[in-house]
């Protein structure tokens, strides 16, 4: 299986982590805090789609041609990395979650819901590392078969 380049998502996860960061040290109310927190919103969108895409990549092998992979859901995309073991059953979950928090935040960019994007961060950073890993060890394990 030819490479996937995760450095995208990677490099995401670290701004938002970031952002994350700076939100925390900042006043609620200040413009630097609804700077980060626009910028924590952001990143969550961006690492939403790049998680598809990239789980896209990966299961290609997986299917009769790209065009089975292609037609897949987002959702669907993320239900057959649990059948491939490139995530966790619970991981999935949660980012069947994301999704659906992310379809919300795209129509809706208030105070009130951003805040509670804010609140699923941590575990989002921690559940988009393990699959940027999860990606790039599905390399290796093709390799070795």
């Amino acid at each position: 299986m030819k490479e996937i380049d995760v450095s995208y998502l990677k490099r995401c996860t670290a701004t938002l982590c970031k952002a994350l960061e700076l939100l925390q040290t900042s006043d609620a109310g200040s413009i630097a805090y609804d700077m980060y927190r626009s910028a924590c919103v952001k990143e969550f969108e961006i690492i939403i789609e790049q998680s598809g895409k990239l789980l896209r990549k990966a299961l290609k092998p997986y299917f009769p041609s790209s065009q089975a992979v292609d037609r897949l859901t987002f959702k669907d995309v993320f239900r057959h990395a649990v059948l491939r073991g490139v995530i966790t059953a619970e991981e999935c979950e949660r980012w069947l979650q994301y999704r659906d928090s992310r379809n919300v935040t795209a129509h809706d960019y208030g105070a009130e819901f951003a805040e509670k994007t804010l609140a699923v961060l941590p575990q989002l950073i921690g559940d988009a590392t393990r699959l940027a890993a999860a990606i790039e060890q599905q390399k290796h394990n093709d390799e070795s078969c």
